[in-house]
């Protein structure tokens, strides 16, 4: 699979935005970067992003079908880092019960 081929995996599965209320933490964004976050989507501890049990409040859709991030430009880090096909895209994946995606 190619970059565009791995990314559009994402729109379709979720399954790492609705893995754990401690995923979509914060890390090393700087105070600015947090300040374009809505404050609604953000913890009470202020340490990441607002959870509905496990699944963050950025996002939108239904895990497996169809999603989208509501704040996909400003997202913490974490949700960067995370890659289509790594570790932590299997984990995500197997607790949906999703197939696991083989990156190249």
């Amino acid at each position: 699979m190619d970059e565009t081929e791995l990314s559009s995996c994402c729109q379709g599965c979720g399954a790492c935005c609705g893995y754990s209320q401690n995923w979509p933490r914060f890390s090393i964004e700087s105070d600015e970067e947090l300040a374009l976050i809505p404050e609604a989507l953000v913890n009470d501890r202020q340490s990441g992003m607002r959870c509905e049990g496990d699944r963050c409040a950025a996002l939108q859709g239904e895990i497996g079908r169809m999603t989208a991030c509501g704040i996909y430009d400003v997202r913490p880090e974490v949700c960067r880092t995370c890659m289509p096909g790594d570790a932590e895209c299997a984990m995500a994946r197997r607790k949906f019960g999703l197939p696991v995606i083989e990156a190249a």
